[in-house]
């Protein structure tokens, strides 16, 4: 497994070997001992998956407030996705940067985004299917989100804001000035 930890080292793009043969390919895609001999230390107990249909679906950015904050572990188990990170944690040197990484199923590379962050992703191909672990079970009283266009967050999502399709929370989310991170 190749771990790499991007310009917020704190988050961290994960490769497992894939071992191939005539058949196609075998790949250990968790392992916490491996996982935690990269410093991933989180216990996840919740498996999510979600299907986008469209190209340009963007989902997020979402988090979950404490005590309910959630680390994750993101991969695409079909398409592709461009997943972003937003640093949400009061007083981090990196408080309001963001990270992104192209996830998709040619690579199998998976993106670790611990508590703290604000998350989301666009799909880039239609017929996108994410898989991703969390660390804590979703609580409706704990979630929330930040607009995911916001300017002050300066994110390149590659869509443009009237191709991008979004659901009614995300839309209506604050955007990132008005946001008090619970973090």
């Amino acid at each position: 497994m190749d771990v790499k930890a991007l310009a917020i080292p704190d988050v961290k793009l994960v490769t497992p070997k894939r071992f191939a043969d005539a058949r196609g390919y075998f790949s250990e895609t968790w392992n916490a001992r491996a996982f935690a001999a990269a410093g991933i230390l989180s216990a996840f107990m919740q498996d999510n998956q979600s299907l986008s249909i469209a190209r340009g679906t963007v989902r997020g950015l979402h988090y979950q407030a404490p005590p309910f904050a959630q680390a994750k572990l993101v991969r695409v188990l079909k398409g592709a996705v461009l997943d972003v990170a937003v640093d949400a944690r009061k007083g981090s040197p990196s408080y309001g940067r963001h990270v992104s990484a192209r996830l998709d199923d040619e690579t199998g590379a998976q993106l670790f985004v611990p508590q703290g962050f604000l998350h989301g992703f666009v799909t880039l191909e239609p017929g996108t299917v994410v898989a991703y672990k969390v660390d804590a079970p979703y609580d409706r009283a704990s979630d929330g989100a930040v607009r995911w266009n916001d300017p002050d967050l300066a994110i390149d999502w590659g869509v443009d804001v009237d191709e991008a399709i979004l659901s009614e929370k995300d839309a209506a989310a604050p955007f990132f000035r008005d946001f008090q991170t619970p973090f």
